[in-house]
């Protein structure tokens, strides 16, 4: 009953702010900070957000990593209009965070890598990591001493230093920390050393090949030549030991070439003579002609200007043949098209579809899965066409987390045009975001 008191206030405000004549307020030279304004004075748009955050926190996740999510999207969605409240849900936020890799599980969200947490809060983070979950907390780490290095560098250095020991890398996070201490500083010297001379299996860590061979491009003409010929040489043997990746390739390529740059054409030909392993490796890469890269899945999009083109035609059976995730996407494509062409009967059938698909995307979601990125595309594809209809369809969503993260999503749009009446997108092309 409490929120559909609110969920109707909400719609009143958007019913009222649709037929208000628009109206252009110069602001004041000495007006105050948006937070220092008392509520009174917030427009029916910033008021419409804020109770839409305050509805969308309210609802439950039981899934920590879904929490997660709706607090980091309700902070960003509510921090020009109220500080204070924004402070609170990064706190909360990051509180669920610490949690989380101390369970030794990745965050699905990291505030601590976007520089949202305050440095106290930072310090007591990363105090709370153990050495052992370094790896999943190494995108907060990187954010911490990037953002905080007063209070978190020294910290982060003995977590890491100590996850070394154990044979557990976090290359990015020992990149970040080398950088801040200064690469020629000990710390970073000592490290970048016992790296390469700690490094996991390379087939259960061959995502981490090209990070490693980062650091190693990092460093490698800032440290004495024999410890550059040294963690080379063993760069490249553990490099030989993976499975023929196109990754593998891109991360030989990385370290041959910062060995050239470190030691010398000459200085790399002699310690390849040296080590039968990676100059045979060496070879067969150049040989190769390929320079490797990174596999990745194929990224569903949506084009509107394809939807835009595609007008007049009812594509509802082509979109019905679509696996769930590309359905939604081309659905909410279509519907803004048609939406953007004033054929509203139309857009509505389209945004069905796209709703009714996100509800399948989200029940049959795996970890791998952004699903959370497809509730977000499609909730603002229809905020663009009408926000009081976008806040209805995703109310109407069967999860309580999608639910919540869909209405952030048209509070963000709301937010970003500052109006709430039924207005099209000025561009018509691109995809839909």
């Amino acid at each position: 009953m409490r929120h559909l008191k609110k969920i109707l206030f909400a719609t009143a405000i958007l019913a009222m702010v649709a037929v208000a004549p628009a109206q252009t307020q110069t602001p004041s030279r000495n007006a105050l900070p948006l937070k220092a304004v008392p509520s009174k004075t917030l427009t029916p748009q910033q008021k419409f957000v804020l109770d839409t955050v305050k509805l969308a926190i309210s609802l439950p996740e039981p899934d920590p990593q879904d929490r997660l999510r709706v607090l980091a999207s309700a902070a960003n969605v509510v921090s020009s209009i109220d500080r204070r409240m924004a402070r609170n849900l990064r706190r909360e936020g990051t509180r669920i965070e610490s949690e989380l890799i101390q369970l030794g599980k990745t965050p699905a969200v990291s505030l601590m890598s976007l520089g949202q947490a305050d440095c106290a809060s930072a310090q007591s983070f990363v105090e709370n990591v153990p050495e052992t979950s370094v790896v999943a907390a190494e995108q907060a780490l990187i954010g911490a001493v990037t953002t905080c290095p007063k209070q978190t560098l020294q910290i982060v250095a003995r977590r890491l230093s100590a996850a070394l020991e154990k044979k557990i890398v976090a290359p990015r996070a020992l990149m970040a920390t080398a950088q801040a201490m200064g690469i020629k500083s000990p710390w970073s010297q000592t490290h970048f050393e016992k790296l390469f001379g700690s490094l996991p299996d390379s087939n259960d860590s061959s995502a981490e090949a090209q990070n490693f061979a980062a650091f190693y491009a990092q460093m490698a003409a800032d440290v004495d030549k024999e410890v550059a010929t040294k963690t080379g040489l063993e760069m490249l043997e553990w490099l030989a030991k993976m499975n023929d990746i196109p990754l593998r390739v891109l991360s030989v390529n990385i370290v041959s070439g910062a060995m050239k740059h470190a030691l010398g054409e000459k200085g790399f030909q002699a310690a390849l003579e040296a080590n039968v392993t990676a100059a045979s490796l060496v070879r067969n890469t150049e040989n190769s002609g390929t320079k490797g890269g990174v596999e990745r899945p194929p990224l569903e999009s949506a084009s509107v200007l394809a939807a835009m083109k595609q007008q007049g035609a009812d594509q509802s059976d082509r979109l019905r043949e679509m696996p769930a995730g590309q359905r939604a996407r081309e659905a909410a494509a279509h519907g803004f098209a048609a939406g953007n062409s004033s054929e509203k009967q139309q857009s509505a059938t389209y945004f069905d579809m796209a709703f009714a698909a996100v509800d399948e995307v989200w029940e049959s979601r795996t970890p791998e899965q952004n699903a959370a990125a497809v509730v977000e595309e499609v909730s603002e594809a229809a905020a663009q066409i009408d926000p009081m209809n976008a806040m209805t369809r995703a109310q109407q969503l069967r999860d309580p987390s999608a639910q919540a993260i869909a209405m952030l999503a048209v509070a963000r749009v709301v937010a970003s045009k500052g109006a709430l009446s039924s207005q099209p997108l000025n561009h018509t092309e691109g995809v839909v975001h």
